[in-house]
């Protein structure tokens, strides 16, 4: 959500690995028997979370993600939300899901095996961002020719990143790498606004809840236009889930009920972040 890819992200996300069996010592790490006997704290929401990761989550609680694990908590009567900070490269689900020292990923991509999937509660897409009146205004796609001979950012590895191979634009592409450490590097969101803002490239494709966050937090003229144009290649836009063991059966259906239940004051945060969120249609949701 891919995904939340995608920062987290949904080709980040692609390359852990998940250890399923649970250690024999896992009620001895904190957990107690939930719903049906599950490893599921009954009384606080553990969640497992990259500790620098905005607009997703950080230690001082001020991505979406935390503000979510604290509306799941209150709804659901947790008595507080207690976090395993890991950082979402290699190694993410094993060292905090798979070994139970946890029991929810607040944003993962629909379709990836690694987890079990909630039902999804909100749908984004790759976005490119440029400085308004610099020559690229109505640029939609990845394909348009005013891209040509102009310096991108893109993350490697990611499907815009195969867009801009089959357009012929890697050439004066200036390439971010997938994975970072969020404990010693800021967000590649981050960095790529940074680095349009400074003239080192001249548009950006990033996931969109980052697009969206740190364009606005630029405080400046750009454009960010969600990635819901192309003709050809590969998908830009992916379904983001909550993720939990394969096991927790009741829980995902706890979950999906949350989800269920809120979903308007769920669009209404992440709108608050500036997340692109988009309907089945491919229509931006503004309410």
């Amino acid at each position: 959500m891919t995904n939340h890819i995608h920062g987290k992200l949904l080709n980040v996300l692609a390359t852990l690995a998940l250890t399923v069996a649970l250690p024999a010592s896992a009620l001895s790490q904190g957990a107690g028997l939930g719903a049906a006997g599950e490893l599921v704290d009954p009384d606080v929401l553990r969640v497992c979370a990259d500790p620098s990761n905005l607009p997703f989550s950080n230690q001082t609680g001020e991505g979406f993600e935390n503000k979510l694990a604290e509306m799941v908590a209150t709804k659901l009567g947790r008595k507080s939300v207690r976090y395993t900070w890991y950082p979402m490269v290699t190694g993410f689900v094993r060292n905090t899901l798979g070994a139970n020292r946890c029991d929810v990923i607040m944003g993962f991509a629909q379709g990836d095996d690694l987890v079990q999937n909630t039902n999804p509660y909100y749908r984004s897409t790759y976005a490119l961002v440029y400085k308004k009146g610099g020559g690229l205004d109505g640029v939609e796609t990845i394909e348009d020719p005013k891209l040509v001979g102009k310096k991108i950012g893109v993350v490697g590895g990611t499907p815009p990143a195969a867009n801009m191979a089959e357009a012929k634009l890697l050439k004066t592409a200036k390439a971010y790498p997938l994975m970072i450490d969020s404990r010693i590097s800021p967000s590649m969101g981050e960095v790529m606004v940074k680095d349009l803002l400074d003239g080192a490239i001249d548009v950006a494709i990033i996931w969109g809840p980052m697009a969206g966050y740190y364009a606005h937090k630029a405080n400046a003229d750009l454009a960010v236009v969600p990635l819901v144009k192309e003709k050809t290649g590969s998908r830009m836009t992916y379904r983001i889930t909550m993720g939990v063991r394969p096991s927790d059966q009741e829980w995902k259906r706890t979950l999906n009920k949350f989800i269920q239940e809120n979903q308007g004051d769920i669009n209404k945060l992440l709108l608050e972040y500036n997340v692109p969120l988009l309907d089945e249609q491919d229509n931006l949701i503004t309410q």
